[in-house]
């Protein structure tokens, strides 16, 4: 190695090692021994302004081995993110900029959160797919305003993850090359060698997904790891380059240990380390003035690179000035059109299926969102998430924006966010509602780092019918509505949908869950943009209302009708559709109280779902009609019936709370 890329590579090391040893906390393992990796791809092969950290055409870095974190904010810190050394100090306390995992849009420079191993890898998946697609769209053959590479860092241990072989065999069926994944294989994970588990051959595996495969012999070869960097930059296909190192490398008496991985060195430790690697300072959290000068240097030809890139976007937007409008819309968080006052939107489509009635909705909103960029975990046809105008993505059509995610939920999943993170697209996804299990672990982290992705989810409760309880969601609601920053928009009718999707399309902080049925369901009066509150009154009483009927999505049908069979009972009842919880609970307490008067306890709500979070809005006095076991196979109709969801059972439960 040459001298200063040595010392700089040391410096990364031990204030990685000194922030986990004062944290008493943390993984020391990969910093030691990936750091000179890091260290080259960010000091010579990585195009970056840290200046602005949000350079529309900036290189992406995505450490997927997330619990590696110190290495992130010691390369944030020496490359001048802004991160100080106060800051690495207070590694993993309360209120720090340095959390035990990377969290985006808490630390600067951090693209994407990063938390169970393997994700990391499908966010790359989906932000090199964003820019490929935003490539395809926005550049001429003069000018590459969209031309930039994802670049991810994993270990053993992500690749183990099924969610990152998922990504990475979609990946290759795109030929996204612009797309680098350095596997840091240090052959150890907590419980000991891989041999006890992980045997296979990985370059194999993804020269199969059709990726182009390196292998660095050294990992700590700098000139070997950037020859490499640089050779995939010229292969049109997904590059994994294989980066041989040894877990807390330097450290004597815990190198290549399982030990490494997620203990403190140790003090002791640590000054054994600095002499064995030739470090001369004496002092704690120390850079090196020479280290400082050549990251100076580095800083400023990323500013250079911000600043040529402008220049060229300055001669674009004077050639093409519509396409630079369009780019400038791409990017903006702001809808282009007024859906709240547009007729159209909130039509009536008649009695048909939610799932039919949002496929209604997406045209529409594909006219006018020309950044909708999305599809189905192969069940388009059957969860109606096709954009009917638009081609579908592929390595020969980037400029397509439907895609094919094949049978992947929870790397579709990933890949969204990452697509959401990118910026630029809008990312929708689909799948059968069941399959949310799958998703959830992805749906979290969107929920985490608060992104606007919309998940279209039908085939709802027992409603699913002759596919059987394998396929019909019970719990699926309760776990999602578990989530916090999470919208859940389960809709009754045409215009209910198109309150979900106004909400969804619509929000920059928070991911939308649309729960739409496969059966067809009755347009109900009186329905509309009253869901955008997440509860209303559909049907109302004179005077106060001695019970209170409330109910999600198909189930409203039948508080509906319950109505008018207990107004012949004498019975006064309010009919309250609650699509949205969340929603509901932004609103102010006078609007609840308008909906849901405390003075009336007598309350039943109706929900083909487990009953689980409704005791909050029935109360100590209030029933709920619910699902209290799994389904079963048997036409939709017979399901409902047997199950209880029938207009006098309905009848029947209120009756006996009023009595």
């Amino acid at each position: 190695m040459k001298n200063i890329d040595t010392l700089t590579i040391n410096t990364l090391r031990f204030l990685s090692a000194e922030a986990i040893q004062k944290a008493k906390s943390g993984h020391p393992g990969l910093p030691l021994g990936a750091a000179p990796m890091a260290y080259t791809l960010w000091a010579k092969e990585m195009k970056a302004n840290p200046k602005n950290p949000k350079w529309d055409n900036r290189d992406r870095f995505i450490l997927s081995a997330g619990h590696g974190s110190a290495l992130l904010y010691s390369l944030l810190h020496v490359f001048g993110y802004g991160l100080s050394i106060a800051d690495l100090q207070n590694f993993r306390q309360r209120n720090s900029l340095t959390p035990g995992h990377p969290e985006y849009r808490h630390t600067v420079g951090v693209e994407t959160t990063t938390g169970p191993l393997g994700q990391g890898i499908a966010n790359a998946v989906g932000m090199a797919l964003a820019e490929s697609h935003l490539a395809a769209k926005f550049n001429t053959p003069e000018y590459k305003v969209v031309d930039h590479y994802t670049y991810a860092l994993c270990g053993d241990g992500c690749l183990q993850e099924g969610v990152a072989s998922e990504a990475a065999s979609l990946a290759g069926t795109m030929g996204l090359s612009k797309l680098i994944v350095l596997y840091d294989c240090n052959k150890i994970t907590i419980e000991g060698s891989t041999e006890t588990a992980f045997t296979e051959d990985v370059m194999k595996r993804f020269e199969a997904y059709g990726w182009d495969v390196r292998e660095v012999k050294d990992g700590n070869d700098v000139d070997a790891i950037g020859a490499a960097i640089a050779a995939a930059k010229q292969a049109d296909k997904p590059s994994l380059i294989k980066i041989n190192t040894e877990i807390g490398y330097g450290a004597p008496n815990k190198q290549g240990k399982a030990s490494a991985h997620g203990e403190p060195l140790g003090e002791e430790e640590i000054v054994l380390a600095k002499k064995n690697l030739g470090w001369e300072y004496e002092e704690a959290f120390f850079v090196p003035d020479e280290v400082k000068t050549h990251a100076a240097q580095i800083i400023a030809a990323g500013e250079k690179a911000e600043a040529d890139w402008n220049a060229i976007f300055k001669a674009y937007s004077e050639k093409y000035p519509a396409l630079a409008q369009e780019y400038a819309l791409w990017h903006s968080d702001k809808l282009a059109v007024d859906l709240l006052h547009d007729d159209d939107f909130w039509k009536d489509e008649g009695d048909i299926a939610t799932r039919a009635a949002s496929e209604k909705v997406l045209q529409k909103a594909a006219k006018v969102v020309p950044n909708l960029f999305g599809g189905s975990a192969d069940l388009a046809p059957s969860n109606k998430s096709l954009m009917k105008e638009r081609e579908y993505y592929s390595k020969e059509l980037p400029t397509g924006s439907n895609v094919h995610f094949g049978i992947r939920e929870f790397a579709m999943t990933a890949m969204a966010n990452g697509m959401a993170v990118h910026g630029g697209v809008r990312p929708y996804i689909a799948g059968f509602f069941v399959f949310a299990d799958y998703m959830k672990a992805g749906l979290r982290m969107e929920a985490l780092m608060g992104l606007p992705v919309i998940s279209i989810l039908t085939h709802d409760s027992i409603g699913v019918g002759e596919d059987g309880p394998t396929h019909q969601p019970i719990e699926q609601l309760a776990m999602l509505r578990s989530l916090p920053n999470y919208t859940v928009f389960r809709p009754c009718d045409t215009r209910e949908t198109a309150a979900g999707w106004y909400t969804a399309l619509n929000s920059n902080t928070t991911p939308t869950a649309l729960i739409l049925s496969r059966q067809n369901l009755p347009a109900l009066e009186g329905t509309g943009k009253g869901a955008l509150k997440g509860a209303y009154i559909l049907r109302d009483c004179a005077g106060t209302p001695d019970v209170l009927l409330m109910a999600s999505g198909s189930e409203v049908e039948l508080i509906y009708k319950a109505y008018d069979a207990l107004a012949e009972k004498g019975v006064k009842a309010r009919v309250i559709s609650m699509p949205s919880w969340e929603l509901f609970e932004a609103q102010d307490e006078a609007y609840k109280e308008s909906i849901l008067p405390k003075a009336v306890r007598a309350r039943l709500a109706v929900e083909a779902a487990a009953d689980f979070g409704w005791h909050k809005y029935v109360g100590m006095d209030g029933d709920v009609l619910a699902m209290d076991s799994f389904g079963a196979s048997a036409p939709a109709g017979i399901l409902f019936r047997d199950f209880g969801f029938t207009v006098e059972n309905v009848v029947e439960k209120a009756l006996a709370l009023v009595k």
